[in-house]
């Protein structure tokens, strides 16, 4: 990792956000031919792409950092996304979501620009919810990231591009709390009894997915709004059990019980996303989302 960025003959994407779907995202950069840097306080957990430190809350930094590396489009995907620290610290969330869209879209300039958000802008109440939609959060990470949607949305050439949840392999050591995908799998892999809501519903995307139609939405005459939901409803528990059935070991080992009794309380009901722009996207991309079990027998294939 260096903050001495070269420059190619590709176009370089400056993604704000070196988690989990950000270093996915920069992974798909360079596939497509292009070239990625990676913006964040602390340094990626794993190398790979060249990672400038960033705080994004800082507008003199935000500029300074699209200076230095001198971006042809930029990705959002910054900010604290663990709903439950949100919901403890909904002022310091907001903050971090707000701030960093405004100063990064002011230091944009015109850039093509695309802010990865949330299905957690709607309340819950159903399960169906497309672009035209009405936003109605109902916990402080879904109205940190509405009050992020709102200034990229006020930019020129930007896409908002609401995800689902988003799963796939993170290390079991990891700092964070892992993805529902990876926190089933290495508790069940280490004989563990789990337990997962079968009140808690969502449209789970695998991460390489999130990737590709985010990379694909840099390009020109994407939608300015957009909707990205894996293509099969499922309770966690569903899924959890799917996990477990992938990986050889008893259903029975996953318990159902209701969000209210864990860190899910403060999940809506429903955090689905259906889309009617998706599938023409898709088609003029030539990129396909994976269902859950696609998803699941394709990772536990290659389980690290």
């Amino acid at each position: 990792m260096t903050s001495t960025v070269p420059r190619a003959d590709g176009a370089t994407t400056l993604i704000v956000g070196s988690g989990f779907v950000g270093r996915a995202v920069a992974v798909r950069v360079a596939r497509d031919g292009g070239h990625a840097v990676l913006a964040s306080r602390r340094p990626p957990a794993r190398e790979g792409a060249p990672w400038v430190r960033l705080d994004a809350s800082d507008p003199a930094a935000c500029a300074r950092i699209v200076d230095q590396v001198r971006p042809d489009r930029l990705v959002l995907v910054h900010g604290p996304s663990d709903v439950t620290w949100c919901e403890a610290n909904s002022a310091r969330a907001e903050e971090l979501h707000t701030a960093a869209a405004a100063h990064l879209t002011a230091a944009a300039a015109g850039r093509r620009l695309v802010l990865v958000s949330t299905d957690n802008v709607f309340d819950g109440s159903s399960a169906d919810n497309d672009e035209s939609a009405a936003t109605a959060p109902a916990n402080a990470y879904g109205r940190a990231k509405l009050a992020a949607e709102r200034i990229v949305r006020a930019a020129p050439d930007t896409t908002v591009l609401r995800v689902s949840l988003v799963y796939g392999w993170e290390p079991a050591d990891s700092a964070k709390w892992l993805n529902f995908f990876a926190a089933c799998a290495h508790r069940l892999r280490s004989g563990e009894t789990i337990e997962a809501p079968n009140d808690q519903w969502t449209t789970p995307v695998l991460v390489g997915d999130v990737a590709a139609v985010t990379a694909a939405a840099l390009a020109p005459g994407a939608p300015a709004l957009l909707h990205l939901g894996g293509p099969d409803r499922v309770s966690r528990a569903a899924w959890a059990e799917a996990i477990a059935g992938g990986l050889g070991v008893p259903r029975t080992r996953v318990l159902r019980v209701p969000r209210a009794r864990g860190r899910y309380a403060s999940r809506p009901a429903h955090t689905c996303l259906t889309s009617s722009l998706l599938d023409d996207f898709l088609l003029r991309h030539g990129l396909r989302v994976r269902g859950v079990a696609e998803g699941v027998r394709e990772l536990l294939e290659v389980r690290p």
